[in-house]
């Protein structure tokens, strides 16, 4: 007899076919990353497994909607609501259930839920280790071809630019969040991992810089 699938494995296959028009910045492979971080740093952390890795397949299905609105709708608050009924027949008690929407809702960094167990720390910290190093690099670059944006704009201050315009450039995303990330981390593993790509981001961002100004 073939072996009933998981309900991580349900839900996986459930949330990739949420992906299919997708930007690539917060595309599946992003959610597939998130997935492969939440694993490491999970296990490290005495997390709940079958919670952790549920709500790293749902933690952004609700982007999309974020995208569209230009940043007016919030994607945490939107996918747990998306995600709600995904749930729900999955054999977990319900006290598990919340905690995946509680994941959910708390992951995202601009956002407004502070994440309360363990679950929820180690998706905030698996989501914000894929922003910076050298993938979150290529994301912020990815995520400003999305939206139109520059290469760089070195005569505008950074604090009179505005988000989703052409102003919104992988190097704006550095100043205003990438280079926090590293002090917002919540778990030790997670803490680990981030010194040493926010090191390499550190590094890169000080090489552009140069670079664009002929200095080098």
């Amino acid at each position: 007899m073939m072996e009933e699938p998981s309900s991580v494995e349900k839900i996986k296959k459930t949330a990739e076919s949420l992906f299919a028009a997708a930007k690539g910045s917060h595309d599946w492979e992003h959610t597939l990353r998130v997935f492969r971080l939440c694993r490491r740093i999970g296990y490290a952390e005495g997390a709940d497994m079958d919670v952790l890795l549920i709500a790293a397949c749902l933690h952004d299905i609700g982007r999309c909607y974020q995208d569209a609105s230009n940043g007016r709708i919030c994607h945490a608050k939107k996918g747990a609501e998306l995600a709600e009924p995904l749930i729900q027949p999955l054999p977990l008690s319900q006290e598990r259930k919340q905690n995946i929407l509680h994941c959910i809702r708390s992951h995202r960094f601009r956002g407004n839920g502070t994440p309360q167990t363990i679950e929820a720390r180690v998706l905030f910290d698996a989501d914000k280790l894929d922003a910076i190093g050298a993938v979150g690099v290529g994301r912020a670059f990815l995520f400003a071809g999305e939206v139109g944006a520059r290469l760089h704009n070195s005569q505008v201050n950074i604090d009179d630019t505005q988000p989703y315009s052409k102003e919104d450039t992988g190097y704006r995303e550095y100043r205003v969040k990438l280079s926090k990330i590293k002090d917002r981390i919540l778990t030790h593993e997670g803490k680990r991992l981030a010194a040493d790509r926010n090191a390499f981001m550190v590094s890169f961002f000080d090489r552009f810089l140069s670079e664009y100004a002929g200095e080098r």
